[in-house]
This record gives C-alpha cells, structure tokens and sequence, in this order.
C-alpha cells in the first residue's frame, strides 16, 4: 500500500468551493455537557433536515450541526432569543453561535451519559509510542503517525466554519467577500490543534457587475483612494480587526498586526480553541497551500513522510512555536518533497514539470510571481517508485544528515541540487517567490543540530534487525525509537555494543576520526583539542 494513489481526484478549488458551501449551511451549539442526543436532534429538525452533526469540547460541550438547507438557520435564528443579562449589555449581533440551555434542569435524567465528543488535539507522544510499537513494520509506523497526528474530517469542517463565521462580518462591509482556510488547514499537511490561517478574498468584488452596451452612460462606485494595495489591506484588516474584537462571540485577544510583512489580525476563537490568523492580499499563500495539496494527493507515501519527519523534529526541539532560528514546519516539509523528487525513480514531479502539465486556465501571475501548474490530478501520471516507507525514512536522515549545506541548496521547482545565492547556513528556495529564502531564520547550531540528529537516527535504522517478531512490543523500535528523548550519543553508544558492528560506511569514517585524534593529540603534546571542519 505504500505506493497507493490518493482516490481523491476532485481539485483544490473544487474541494474548497464544496466546504465553504457546506460551511454556510452549519451552525456551532454550545450545549449542556449532559443531553439527550435525539431529543437534541429532534428539536432542532423542526428546522430543517440535518445532514450531519458532532460533538466536540471547548470551553465547554459544543455540537456541530450542518443542515441541507440554508434556509434552515434563518428559521432557528427567528426562534432565538437575545440573552438575559442583568448586569451587562450584550452586543446584539446575530451570528450562527448559539447557546443551548435546557428550560427544566428536572427533565434532564440524572443518569444521561454526556455525548460523544470527537478529539481536537493529538495524543501524548508516549501514547504514541505504544501504539507504534504495536506496528508489524516500519511503514505502518508512519502511517500511523499520521492517523493519530493528521486533521480529522470533523475538525476540517470546524475550521472552515469558523471562516464562514469570519465572513459574516466582514460581509457587513464587503458583502461580496469571502473567507478561505489557507495553509496547513487545507493543504493534507495538517497536524490537529494546528493554527487557522485565513484569507479575506476581495478580488471577486465587482467580477460579476455587467457594464450596459448600450447608452451614453456607465456608472462607477466612487471609492476611497489610498496609495497602495498594502495601505488598503492594513486599512481593511484595521476595520474588520475592530469587528471581529467588538462582535465576533467568543473572539478574545484580538491583535491588528498591520507593520509586518504580510499584515494580519491574530485573535483565539474561544468557541473552537483555534488560534487564528486572518491575512488579505495573500494569494501566493493560497496557490502554495494548493501546490502542497496536489503533492500530498497524488502518494500516501508524501504525507506519512512529512507528519513522521515533522514530529521527529518537534520531539527534539528541531522545531518550535515559538518564533526564531528553529527550522519551520514548512522548511521540512519542502526538504521532504526534494529528496522525494530525488529518488530513482522520483515519487513526485517537480514544480517545472508540474507547469508543463498546466492548461490555459492554471496560468497564475501573482504580482509578478509565476504561480502556474497544473490543477488536474488526473493529468499527473503516478510514479513507477515502489520504495517503502521504512527505506525512505532511513534514506531520508542520511541524505539530509551528509548534505552539504556549507555550499547547496533546495529547490523543488527544479528538483536538484543548486549553489546557494547568499551564505545562509539553509538556503530553501521559496517556489513561487523564487528571490527569498523560506529557511533564512535558521542559524548555524540549528542547522548543526538537525544534521547531528539525522546522522545518529540514519545509524539507528540501519542497525534494526530485518523483523521484529522476537521484539517485545513494550521495546520501542523502528520509528518509536527515534521519538525517545534518549536518542543521543549515549544512546547510539548504548546501541553499537548491543547490536554488534556498524555498517562498512560509517565504521570507515569513525577509523577516521580516530585516527585524526590520535594525529591531534600527538601533536598537541596531549593536550586535546576541537575542529568545526567535521559538523
């Protein structure tokens, strides 16, 4: 199964227009803890017939509830009362977030069991070792990883709810408007309790206003006018910053964010639990999230990968929340789609060959960025590559772990290796905008550190017996035994004395380096000393 196509063969904006669709058609509940399920269901199909619904908690039990017909919430809203506050004055703004409270506590059954609540976060990586020692290989290790690390579908929905609830507001000015989920929440590379990375869409204002053919006249909105698309974007994000703070339920730590590179309004939406981030004039992110989407759809093998590498790195402080010279999520993942592209055959096409493939109607330039390829699955031929995970995994940490980043750098546009333009420690070359380096944060030790680790988990797997059947499943291997904390020199010490000699490679270069400081305290009369030539 590892070479397995994705069935999912519908486009990123197909994909996208569906669930904002559905999106508008659903309502978030918050509810008592204990319900009666079907006399909840019930209740709310004098509305309309429900085609889905869920539980989940935050802040308290909330229900999810779609219905099949838009009209539906409008009859609930009717039927809604505005909340009784003595003491405060409620802002009078009717959103799709209701409270549901029950008229008659003595109704309730003591006894009613609280509802089924799906999960919104990953579980402890201890827990996820026991699981993936319970694998029978290598491969299903990270696959299921990605299970237990990857977005559910309830939550996919929870997220473009939220943007759909977004949208309310800023339809209060722009009517015409739109807000889209952007980044990991929509590009199969989403970890669950991840950030929700919004777009407000306004370049499809006006798109459909017909100018009449016929008369002396021709009518224009006057507008205000501002000296450049970033003024009108911080202006924007300004106004509907103070909205969402203002009226947006549940909507706590607003910040307008409007001096930085790409300006946003970061607020936590207390309702769903997510961080979120709501960005305009954003549309090279937008096709980036598509591009990802294309390569995690095309081989079950891309994102088992990429959750796998991502949480190794997260375990070992590789990467962080916390902004600074950390290696990104987004870094790791573009160093994972390269060294797909470079396997004998590749797994996945570069981003060139993707534009070849590209139709009239996939040609994007985005301020000058050549953002084109192609949208249709279904033209992309699967690749011939039957490699299993546990090689591309070990192969992986090797090649990353002796890649000579002193003088190249990556570039999945082109798919090989490229001099670096500047003398970043890690040059990524951003696909779209091809002048910035995505991995310019990174500092020298964090690069050293990845490398180190990648060499001790590359000498880890190749010293793991070809079956495990004799293991016990409480003995974490595999890819569970890159996840402990141990993994260190100690450990991998630890390891050679108990699994016997290293392969003819790496017992070559360690004779090496023994010899060396053997040479070196020689010549320094005993006194030993340090070079930085062999990181």
């Amino acid at each position: 199964t590892d070479s397995k196509v994705s069935t999912q063969k519908k486009t990123f904006p197909e994909v996208q227009a569906e669930r904002l669709e559905q999106a508008q058609r659903t309502v978030l509940i918050n509810c008592p803890a204990k319900i009666d399920e079907r006399k909840f269901l019930k209740y709310l199909s004098h509305h309309g017939k429900i085609n889905s619904h869920y539980f989940y908690e935050s802040y308290g039990t909330y229900a999810v509830v779609e219905f099949s017909e838009k009209d539906s919430i409008t009859s609930l809203q009717d039927v809604t009362r505005m909340p009784g506050i003595e003491e405060e004055c409620a802002v009078p703004f009717k959103s799709r977030v209701f409270t549901l409270t029950l008229k008659n506590l003595s109704t309730q059954a003591a006894d009613q069991a609280p509802v089924h609540c799906h999960k919104q976060a990953t579980i402890l990586v201890s827990e996820l070792i026991q699981k993936l020692c319970s694998a029978d290989s290598v491969s299903n290790q990270l696959y299921t990883l990605m299970d237990e690390y990857q977005l559910t579908e309830e939550n996919i929905k929870l997220r473009f709810l939220v943007c759909s609830l977004i949208q309310d507001i800023a339809c209060a000015y722009f009517p015409e408007s739109t807000v889209k989920p952007f980044g990991s929440s929509v590009n199969t590379f989403g970890k669950l309790g991840c950030d929700l990375d919004m777009f407000l869409d306004l370049d499809e204002i006006g798109q459909n206003s017909t100018r009449a053919k016929t008369g002396a006249f021709y009518m224009e909105y006057q507008m205000k006018r501002v000296p450049s698309e970033r003024t009108a974007s911080q202006r924007i994000l300004s106004v509907i910053g103070d909205c969402i703070d203002n009226l947006g339920p549940g909507c706590v730590g607003v910040q307008k964010i409007l001096n930085a590179r790409c300006p946003l309004v970061r607020f936590s939406h207390q309702p769903t639990g997510f961080q979120c981030d709501l960005t305009t004039n954003n549309r090279v992110a937008l096709r980036s999230s598509e591009l990802l989407y294309i390569y995690g759809s095309l081989d079950s093998r891309v994102r088992a990968l990429v959750f796998s590498v991502r949480c190794w790195a997260r375990v070992h402080g590789i990467t962080s929340n916390i902004p600074g010279h950390w290696i990104t999520n987004f870094s790791l993942t573009m160093m994972t789609l390269f060294f797909l592209q470079k396997r004998t055959p590749p797994i996945i096409p570069t981003l060139d060959q993707l534009k070849a493939l590209a139709d009239s109607e996939d040609k994007h330039i985005i301020q000058g960025n050549d953002c084109t390829f192609a949208s249709n699955l279904n033209k992309i031929k699967p690749t011939e590559n039957t490699e299993t995970l546990d090689v591309l995994l070990g192969d992986f940490f090797e090649y990353f772990g002796n890649f000579a980043f002193n003088k190249n750098s990556i570039n999945i546009r082109k798919g090989k290796v490229q001099n670096k333009p500047e003398p970043s420690p890690l040059y990524i070359q951003n696909p779209f905008e091809q002048t910035l380096n995505v991995s310019k944060n990174v500092n020298q030790s964090q690069l050293d550190r990845f490398v180190a680790l990648a060499r001790e988990c590359a000498w880890i797997l190749q010293q793991e017996d070809k079956g495990h059947s004799s293991l016990s499943n409480s003995q974490p291997w595999g890819l569970a035994a890159l996840l402990l904390p141990s993994v260190t020199s100690n450990s991998v010490k630890s390891k050679r004395r108990k699994r016997g000699p290293t392969s003819e490679r790496i017992k070559n270069l360690l004779d090496s380096l023994k010899i060396n400081n053997e040479n070196s305290l020689v010549n320094n009369g005993g006194k030993r000393t340090f070079s930085n030539q062999a990181r």
